[in-house]
């Protein structure tokens, strides 16, 4: 039996220039984070005694299949397709955060039940060959409809800086600020679920679609991710600018396509500028999930007072990326 947990994540800047047909033509950048809310994928080889070959549990779902291409679950299928795993095995799926939320769920995953199944069959693979693998099973096998920062980032796991460049070359860059800086910037972050749920896939085929209309969007975004690191590397009493930042990107991005944000979204996001956040976003591809602020840590209880109906989530930046935290033959 093998068990994989593989973090979800949060992006701060560059969203939207991770989508292939943006980075194919321009190169993207995107700076990101994974958090202590994780996908736990246990695995295990299945007894001949079934009159199904394959098992499946994910959310409220049960799938007993003779095949693998006969699972509905898309990401199972593919997987178990793409591994070309022959002998029979239990996928169980069990996760800290609700799907479609927009912190990387899908991708997530797609990484662990990778990693386990690689695990189960004795493989143990680097945290690049993940991220590229997912990434193909999502986009080509699945045809899904997502970019390819999320399943990087479940990959490597940490705060990093990730480049997607046109030969389809992606590189990881660990980003490293003082401790007390690190602290500060995480003690001024506030994670509140909105409670509406959405199809990242559904959303992001308009924005790929209007992609050649926002370029000059894109661009400006993407360099926000430098500006950002700088900011990151200044003086401690400028950190507060990452969350201006973060208001000037979310300017950008709800223009980009109209159902990244609504009302209710909208006025979520004003009640908390005004209650104290610099800044904020939605995290994924927009529609509903989580909102990310920036609230200077004397401002929160306001915020939190002004957003009493939400659900505030609490989270620590983690550093590990997917890996298997049991195993056993």
């Amino acid at each position: 039996m093998i068990i994989t947990r593989t973090p979800f994540r949060i992006s701060f800047f560059g969203g939207g220039t991770d989508y292939p047909v943006y980075y194919q033509q321009h190169d993207g950048l995107v700076l990101s984070t994974t958090i202590n809310k994780y996908c736990y994928i246990t695995c295990r080889y299945l007894p001949p005694f079934f009159d199904h070959k394959f098992r499946g549990r994910y959310m409220r779902k049960r799938e007993l299949t003779a095949a693998a291409d006969e699972f509905e679950h898309p990401s199972i299928r593919e997987c178990l397709k793409f591994l070309e795993v022959e002998d029979g095995v239990e996928i169980i799926h069990t996760s800290d955060i609700p799907a479609m939320s927009g912190i990387g769920s899908s991708s997530s995953f797609t990484v662990g039940c990778l990693n386990a199944l690689h695990a189960l069959n004795g493989r143990m693979v680097t945290k690049r060959k993940l991220a590229y693998d997912a990434i193909h099973v999502e986009q080509d096998l699945i045809g899904e409809h997502v970019g390819s920062q999320d399943q990087v980032a479940a990959a490597f796991g940490g705060m990093n800086k990730i480049e997607f460049n046109r030969n389809e070359e992606i590189r990881v860059h660990p980003i490293t600020i003082g401790k007390e800086k690190i602290e500060y910037l995480q003690r001024s972050l506030m994670f509140f679920f909105s409670g509406f749920s959405r199809n990242a896939s559904e959303i992001a085929r308009e924005q790929i679609e209007t992609t050649p209309m926002h370029l000059s969007d894109l661009l400006e975004m993407k360099q926000m991710v430098t500006e950002a690191i700088q900011i990151l590397n200044g003086p401690h009493e400028d950190i507060t600018d990452f969350g201006r930042l973060m208001h000037d990107s979310w300017k950008i991005k709800r223009s980009l396509t109209s159902k990244i944000s609504n009302t209710a979204i909208d006025d979520i996001y004003t009640t908390a500028r005004k209650a104290g956040a610099l800044g904020g976003k939605l995290c994924g591809a927009g529609g509903g999930g989580f909102i990310l602020l920036f609230v200077p840590p004397e401002k929160q209880p306001a915020v939190k007072k002004a957003l009493h109906g939400l659900l505030l989530v609490p989270f620590r930046f983690e550093q590990l990326g997917s890996h298997v935290i049991f195993h056993s033959a």
